[in-house]
């Protein structure tokens, strides 16, 4: 077996290959990460199984775990599958969020996306896309303006947050009867997962959680596995899945337009705005981390 990425910085993460109810029991399911063939499967006592390589049980061939010739680690979070080609970490980011039993969460499907991981993190973490991409959704003109926030870098979590961040929307989700400022906080837990927490219009002490767990598949393909955890009891599982897909299906085009595909690291090689506070602190955590795979990195 030929192992095409040699980043140890990205083969020693989990990576998300599937939610488990897009999983058939008992059918094999192929796929691939970081250029490398990968298969899974669910067997019907609902144990996880993933392994090297997709040529020896084809895809949809009934499962047996005797034919596993070289399997990988497991792990089951947030309600996907995941998996490692490296050395995996003992454990992964938490969502307390996805905890609570009054929240609906809604995996909103998984989208294909030309483009490496760390762009699409960047389009995720920006919010001043949002009057000219998701207009009369998101955003809408004249409320142009990305106010001042705040972006943490912590040491003991090992990860990103940014706080303080208010944007007006016109619809900020499903549930809501009308625009309304809406406060955000962004967390980056993964080098390439992120997480969005925006105020619910269903309970106003509480916040809703919008995901994106990305699967790598080569330095400038990338499976986009999106989600949402709500508080909503009004709205079917398909009217709030269709929601969240309308707003990825907007970002898909612009995400595939970027240039280059691989996100530089050197924060100079684009110019900064305001707006993009959290994407400088991206790049430089991506750097310190030493990443090398589906980036440009910094020179020197």
């Amino acid at each position: 077996m030929t192992i095409r990425c040699t980043d140890p910085v990205i083969l020693d993460q989990w990576h998300p290959l599937s939610s488990i109810d897009e999983i058939t029991t008992g059918r094999v399911h192929n796929t691939v990460l970081l250029e490398q063939p990968v298969s899974y499967a669910q067997d019907s006592d609902g144990m996880l199984h993933v392994w090297n390589g997709c040529e020896t049980l084809p895809a949809h061939a009934q499962f047996d775990v005797g034919k596993v010739p070289a399997p990988l680690p497991v792990k089951r979070a947030h309600g996907f599958l995941w998996t490692c080609l490296g050395t995996p970490p003992k454990s992964l980011f938490a969502v307390a969020e996805l905890e609570e039993p009054d929240r609906r969460n809604v995996p909103t499907g998984v989208f294909g996306v030309n483009v490496s991981a760390g762009r699409a993190i960047e389009n995720f973490l920006d919010m001043g896309h949002f009057p000219f991409v998701h207009t009369g959704i998101l955003g809408e003109e004249p409320h142009t303006e990305v106010k001042e926030y705040d972006v943490e870098l912590s040491e003991t979590r090992d990860e990103i947050l940014a706080t303080r961040c208010r944007f007006y929307q016109p619809k900020a989700a499903l549930a809501s009867e009308g625009g309304a400022d809406v406060d955000y906080v962004y967390r980056v837990p993964h080098i390439n997962c992120a997480l969005l927490y925006k105020s619910s219009p269903s309970a106003k002490d509480r916040m809703d959680v919008i995901y994106m767990f990305l699967q790598p598949m080569g330095p400038e393909w990338t499976r986009a596995h999106t989600g949402m955890c709500v508080i909503d009891e009004d709205n079917s599982y398909e009217a709030i899945r269709y929601f969240q897909q309308v707003i990825f299906g907007q970002d898909k085009p612009i995400l595939e337009n970027q240039f280059p595909k691989q996100l530089p690291l050197d924060t100079r090689a684009e110019t900064p705005i305001r707006a993009d506070k959290s994407a400088i602190a991206y790049r430089r955590w991506l750097t310190k981390k030493g990443l090398t795979y589906g980036v440009i990195p910094a020179a020197g």
